[in-house]
């Protein structure tokens, strides 16, 4: 299959709900290849890597969605993602990223680990509830949605009432970050970012009245300085984005993560009796069934990468999850092994990009799957989980469990100390 026909395939519904086999087709042809005229295809884990750290490489800006995109700025979905740092370059991107980076920090990440074990056994404990009879739950409304959006609406300032409306706001945004969309599907995405714009404008609105220590308030600060730091369109955009990415990823990797280990018993079984190695498997599952993806990057000038010439002006897809899955970085590519030694998945991008929020998603989930293992031994698939049709953000619509009898003494969380180690 030549590589335009491989990325028809991989833009159908069922590439999209399994590509990997669709990534193999592409690799045939190399670790980049030509798609089309000036648009290119990156599979190989050290040319995406590569891409994504090269400073000749950017993100889609205003010009290229004037051409390609005609009428965007009446899109309120494409209009907010474009003036987060999601969508801009330096100076610009850096600029906005130092003002969000410190609630980010190693140091505040580790202390919110006591918040995210006693979140974790809350949610346990209404799974245990619910599922008593044997009825089945899913996990994606009881545990992997509920988790990330409570620890990232805590860092925002988000009331907890409130954190049952996103779901849908961010699931109708989020569409605008597929490889195609169709004009419902922008139609939608429109009425969440609207959705989701309306009701940061009033958080704003709240804590410039009465400000308090969470990163709206520090954010709204960086506005009110004469509006230097942070626009007005900068504040709600990266507001949006902020919340957005801080729970659809690693609700993805939980759902994603939970049905690798129940598929695998043996390793679920070292992982409930040694939760310290959980910093490992949760880096094997990034790179094994990878939350995000694809992303993708514009040339500014001649480059060459993977033995192929890229001119100034060349579009590339690069994709993440064929990355992570490239046999000349990762022997045996299609097995989930924890014991892997050197997993550096590129799930969460490389260079300046680099998701701003990934330790507070692994952190997540290096206390999430323990608990869940070790709370409820018999926590088992209740049918066919539904993934969601859906390219860039991989992850499960539903995803019925059984949870089982619960241990008869829960461990209340990880160790507080437990560092990476090597099962």
């Amino acid at each position: 299959m030549d590589p335009a026909d491989a990325l028809a395939e991989l833009l159908s519904p069922s590439g999209r709900v399994n590509p990997y086999p669709v990534y193999e087709l592409l690799r045939a042809h190399g670790p980049v290849t030509s798609a089309g005229p000036v648009f290119f295809v990156a599979t190989g884990y050290e040319e995406v890597d590569a891409i994504l750290r090269d400073p000749r490489f950017g993100v889609l800006d205003d010009a290229l969605r004037d051409q390609f995109l005609p009428g965007w700025r009446e899109s309120p979905a494409v209009l907010s993602i474009s003036r987060s740092m999601l969508r801009t370059n330096p100076p610009d991107h850096s600029r906005m990223r130092r003002l969000a980076a410190g609630a980010f920090t190693p140091r505040r990440i580790a202390a919110m680990r006591d918040v995210v074990v006693a979140q974790a056994d809350e949610l346990i404990d209404g799974m245990l509830a619910r599922g008593r009879d044997g009825d089945p739950v899913d996990f994606m409304d009881d545990f992997a949605y509920p988790l990330p959006v409570g620890v990232i609406c805590a860092l925002l300032g988000v009331p907890t009432a409130d954190r049952g409306l996103f779901r849908r706001w961010a699931g109708e945004l989020t569409g605008v970050l597929e490889p195609e969309i169709s004009p419902a599907e922008l139609a939608m995405a429109d009425r969440g970012a609207t959705e989701l714009r309306d009701y940061f404008t009033e958080l704003v609105a709240a804590r410039r009245r009465t400000p308090t220590d969470d990163l709206t308030s520090a954010l709204v600060q960086a506005h009110e300085t004469g509006g230097a730091r942070l626009s007005g369109d900068e504040l709600l955009a990266n507001l949006v984005v902020l919340l957005v990415a801080g729970f659809e990823t690693t609700t993805n990797l939980l759902g994603n993560g939970l049905v690798v280990l129940l598929q695998h018993p043996r390793e679920a079984a070292a992982l409930r009796e040694h939760p310290e190695f959980a910093p490992g498997y949760v880096d094997e599952l990034l790179r094994y069934d990878s939350p995000v993806q694809l992303t993708s990057r514009l040339s500014t000038e001649s480059s060459r990468h993977g033995g192929v010439d890229l001119p100034a002006g060349s579009w590339l897809m690069l994709s993440l999850g064929a990355a992570n899955r490239d046999p000349r970085r990762y022997p045996e590519p299609e097995r989930f092994d924890p014991w892997r030694p050197q997993i550096h998945p590129l799930s969460f991008g490389a260079g300046p990009h680099y998701c701003l929020g990934a330790g507070l998603a692994r952190l997540e989930a290096q206390v999430a799957f323990p608990q869940l293992l070790r709370r409820l031994p018999g926590l088992a698939l209740a049918g066919e989980p539904e993934r969601r049709v859906r390219l860039t953000l991989r992850g499960y619509a539903t995803l019925p469990v059984t949870v089982g009898d619960p241990a008869p003494e829960p461990d209340r969380g990880t160790p507080a100390g437990a560092a990476r180690a090597t099962p």
